[in-house]
């Protein structure tokens, strides 16, 4: 019986990654220059906020220390990209799938580039405690956290909705990214080492790279193209 691979021909939809990465992308321009603008009533909002987490953060012990596992562990940056490097080899050997292979490797690599670019560009300060309950290094805007789990999340839910993968495990996998990417983020402010608005451009960016991935990868993509599958 022959299956269609990841790479097999199907019809584009050109227009519908195009219009979300457009939309996406003048959220995230908007955001970023109210951010790199220290414009003061969002300035004045992050800090309440964070300034009302932390101090829950440092009152409940407990959920602090479960935040630092799941931040620095199970939704780290570098998880990410070692399940991202999985799913390509995954791609290459089981589904012979070598241009969808070298799509994903490089939207996540160029992202994470992007990302770190765009620290050294805004330079925005994290937050400063007196009592901190954990620490990080480099710019604060964006969240490397949020975004890297939303391109990962969003690449491989796209991949496997290309597939066409059973409602079980389809349902399952949503629920598993939309709880990693809402919970990443949530962490990063809980433990006040990002700003609300940190996470948020973490968010709207990763979309924004994920839905200029897909384009590239439905418009680029060879009409005929060796990968194939079959069982």
């Amino acid at each position: 019986m022959h299956t269609r691979s990841v790479d097999s021909p199907s019809r584009p939809q050109h227009g519908t990654a195009a219009r979300s990465a457009a939309v996406l992308g003048l959220f995230s321009t908007l955001l970023l220059t109210l951010v790199a603008a220290r414009w003061s009533p969002l300035m004045s909002a992050d800090g309440d906020i964070s300034a009302t987490t932390h101090r829950w953060a440092v009152e409940e012990s407990g959920i602090t220390q479960a935040c630092r596992i799941l931040t620095d562990w199970v939704w780290d940056p570098w998880t990410m990209r070692v399940l991202c490097a999985v799913v390509v080899v995954w791609l290459v050997v089981r589904l012979a799938a070598r241009w969808t292979a070298v799509w994903l490797a490089l939207a996540v690599t160029l992202g994470t580039l992007f990302q770190q670019a765009l620290k050294a560009l805004v330079d925005r300060p994290r937050p400063v405690w007196p009592d901190p309950v954990d620490s990080a290094h480099y710019s604060a805007f964006p969240s490397g956290h949020a975004m890297t789990a939303t391109v990962v999340c969003g690449l491989l839910l796209w991949l496997l909705h290309r597939h066409g993968v059973g409602r079980a495990v389809w349902r399952t996998a949503v629920t598993v990214a939309v709880v990693s990417v809402i919970g990443v983020g949530l962490t990063r402010v809980w433990l006040g080492v990002h700003w609300p608005t940190d996470v948020v451009g973490g968010w709207l960016l990763g979309a924004t790279v994920v839905a200029l991935a897909v384009w590239t990868h439905e418009h680029r993509q060879p009409r005929t193209h060796p990968d194939t599958a079959a069982s």
